[in-house]
């Protein structure tokens, strides 16, 4: 099965089949972002937003696209193949992106980690490396990885990691009856899993120390900031002196992180309301 979806992955990189859902090829609208940075997408899983990955991609056309890791969910994809239209929609988005000029780097993480056999080549005008460095139009310099070689369960434990990773996806399904259940009574969305990483003691532990020993990598290469994913958990702040972005994901929060054209790097969060726009994360504006 791993075959399997390694081969459909190496085709969609390819660039087959048509772009589907995003019209007809024509002039890309000017950038509204120069930079857009997106993670833990989970493409292969019912718990992708896809249609409002989708439809973010759409309104946010930038000038440079980075992909910090998780895009292709390869674990559960093993396990079972799930491949909705709208998930190949999202992919075609990808490739039509780097056809009209934007800049597209995808850094693989441990969920699409057949994607490192591949660094150092590109797929489709998609450039696939092991990380990467962005420098803003302010001069600072962003270390940009996924960030799942900082998770010690990864490292030394991946058994004990695909246990964690069922029993994740236990809980989004829960979440999405949960869900489908507030709905009814007119209800907002809400995450079981956020809850949980939010109140759970070790898990606030483990996050704090994810952080931690990001940025402190992040200082160790001389750079002003990192921006990675892995988590799920949006964040923007300072850490000792290194600026600290974690740019969420498209399973839960439906989160992005932009640099404006000045320079200014924003944590997004795209509001499902029908107006469809990307709403500021109170507090995450960091200036030029």
């Amino acid at each position: 099965m791993m075959k399997q979806a390694f081969d459909h992955a190496a085709d969609w990189l390819g660039g087959t089949g048509g772009d589907a859902g995003d019209g007809a090829e024509g002039a890309e609208p000017p950038s509204r972002y120069r930079a857009v940075f997106i993670s833990d997408l989970h493409l292969g899983t019912p718990g992708c937003q896809a249609g409002q990955l989708l439809a973010f991609l759409k309104a946010s056309p930038c000038e440079q696209l980075y992909l910090v890791g998780d895009i292709i969910d390869g674990w559960q994809l093993r396990r079972r193949w799930y491949w909705p239209q709208a998930h190949n929609d999202v992919v075609q988005k990808l490739l039509r992106a780097a056809r009209k000029g934007c800049r597209v780097v995808f850094v693989p993480g441990n969920h699409d980690e057949f994607a490192r056999g591949f660094i150092g080549h590109q797929f489709g005008g998609i450039e696939v490396v092991e990380e990467a460095v962005h420098v803003t139009a302010a001069g600072q310099r962003l270390w940009v990885t996924h960030g799942d070689y900082f998770d010690g369960v990864i490292q030394c434990a991946k058994w004990l990691a695909y246990v964690g990773d069922s029993l994740y996806e236990f809980t989004l399904r829960l979440n999405r009856y949960l869900n489908h259940l507030r709905a009814k009574f007119g209800l907002p969305y809400w995450s079981l899993s956020a809850y949980l990483k939010h109140k759970v003691k070790k898990a606030v532990n483990f996050i704090s120390d994810f952080e931690q020993a990001v940025a402190q990598e992040a200082r160790r290469r001389g750079h002003h900031g990192v921006v990675c994913g892995h988590i799920h958990r949006a964040e923007m702040r300072e850490i000792d002196g290194i600026l600290y972005c974690n740019d969420g994901d498209w399973v839960e929060s439906r989160t992005a992180l932009v640099e404006h054209h000045d320079g200014r790097l924003e944590l997004v969060h795209w509001d499902s309301a029908p107006a469809r726009r990307p709403a500021q994360v109170p507090g995450q504006v960091v200036s030029a």
